[in-house]
């Protein structure tokens, strides 16, 4: 059994575990080292019994409680080397012992526990972002979060997935008439910034199969964006898109802001 499940997803934090019967990861650290401790907790596991952080970029929603738990518990840290050179230099996080880091290579696999863990290179205006897949007896979930655009290889990367946490960050005519300052607006639509509600769609389109099983939209903008409004276009956007399937035909749903979400299990 692989279990995906979201402690939280959005604009201002954000923090997933992944594990096995026996393993547990969490793809990132973006919210306080009280509340990750808090949604483990919920779900009957504790930070201690983490075998590893996975990061996935610098940016603080990301790795705002990397620092606290690591110094607390001196749990490994996997990132790509830019990422850890980044993660080095933001003075908010304190001081992380050199030795908890684990550099990973994009496109390279490497193993957590009995977890298979694939980085994937994203395009975000942060050092160098990756998305995770990760596997375990023949079953595939993956975190794809960050990202302003996807070209055919991240499609490539993210076929055969039995379960999807993904991006839906924005509702582009919420984004442009918000109170955003336009060099923002530019910087979130551009191509290394996020994925809008409806590419969001257009790319989960491109990702379904006969087995496909549960797709979570998360990192949804408190500014910009609405549950039922990234839920609907998504739908609509799978529906209408150029594939064989509708909406109806798998579980779509939304991942918490600010706590724990349902699990999915394959």
């Amino acid at each position: 059994m692989l279990e995906l499940r979201s402690i939280a997803s959005g604009s201002s934090g954000n923090c997933i575990c992944i594990g096995t019967d026996e393993h547990h990861i969490l793809v990132d650290a973006g919210i306080s080292g009280k509340k990750i401790e808090n949604g483990l907790n919920g779900m009957e596991l504790k930070t201690a019994e983490m075998d590893g952080v996975l990061v996935t970029h610098e940016h603080l929603d990301h790795i705002k409680g990397l620092g606290v738990i690591a110094r607390r518990y001196g749990i490994p840290i996997f990132a790509t080397e830019g990422t850890i050179r980044a993660i080095s230099q933001t003075k908010s996080v304190g001081e992380i012992d050199p030795a908890l880091f684990r550099i990973i290579e994009p496109n390279n696999t490497f193993q957590i526990g009995n977890m298979e863990i694939y980085p994937i290179p994203i395009s975000h205006d942060a050092a160098q972002p990756v998305a995770y897949r990760v596997s375990h007896n023949g079953k595939k979930v993956a975190v794809v979060t960050d990202l302003g655009t996807y070209n055919d290889t991240i499609i490539s990367e993210l076929q055969n997935l039995d379960a999807l946490l993904l991006e839906a960050n924005h509702d582009i005519n919420m984004l442009q008439v918000g109170k955003y300052p336009y060099p923002l607006k530019q910087r979130i639509l551009g191509d290394r910034g996020h994925l809008s509600n409806e590419r969001s769609g257009q790319l989960l389109g491109q990702l379904l199969h006969d087995k496909f099983g549960t797709v979570m939209l998360g990192h949804l903008s408190k500014e910009n964006n609405l549950e039922e409004l990234a839920y609907e276009t998504v739908r609509l956007e799978v529906t209408l898109g150029d594939n064989p399937y509708k909406a109806e035909d798998f579980p779509i749903i939304v991942a918490k802001r600010d706590g724990l979400s349902q699990r999915i299990c394959v």
